[in-house]
């Protein structure tokens, strides 16, 4: 029987491994050991354990997108016209298949939907909203912001602030 992360909290060592992961995916097994002062075996162990149990979802690379040409971040917020279940799976699938779209959040609030799209530039961007968003059936509204600057982009998450191992909400 496979255990849930319910049945065995993480520990000490579990968040630590996850915070080092997180700061290097890319470190060796033998660096991460040292860090945590456990052998590298025991560390294996533990990692692959992580990743069955859905604690770490996947390893990735994160690119500079400025190198690459794709200097204009922006964020999309988008209301439907209609909200039957029909209409939102059809959105939905349009905005996975669009490569410009970075992350994509079903709200509350005013607005239904709410993009993180990444173009080369804003003639792009003008292209973008008009032949990829404005012709979706069912776009009620659509408001755009430009990010000038980024102030902070992370996709480490901060350990500290959960419950302790010991706690019933840990």
């Amino acid at each position: 029987m496979k255990e849930s992360a319910q049945e065995r909290p993480l520990d000490a060592i579990d968040r630590a491994l996850l915070q080092e992961l997180q700061t290097n995916s890319r470190i060796s097994n033998v660096e991460l050991a040292q860090r945590v002062e456990l052998s590298p075996p025991a560390v294996h162990t533990r990692v692959k354990r992580l990743e069955q149990l859905g604690f770490i979802t996947h390893y990735t690379a994160i690119l500079d997108r400025q190198k690459l040409g794709l200097d204009m971040l922006c964020f999309i917020r988008l209301t439907l016209a209609s909200h039957d279940l029909r209409s939102i799976e059809n959105f939905r699938a349009a905005i996975l298949a669009m490569p410009e779209v970075l992350e994509a959040y079903f709200l509350t609030g005013e607005y239904d939907y709410m993009l993180k799209v990444m173009v080369q530039n804003r003639q792009h961007l003008e292209t973008f909203l008009l032949e990829r968003i404005t012709p979706m059936p069912g776009i009620a509204r659509i408001n755009t912001s430009l990010v000038l600057t980024e102030l902070k982009q992370t996709t480490e998450i901060s350990l500290d602030d959960l419950a302790p191992p010991d706690s019933p909400h840990g």
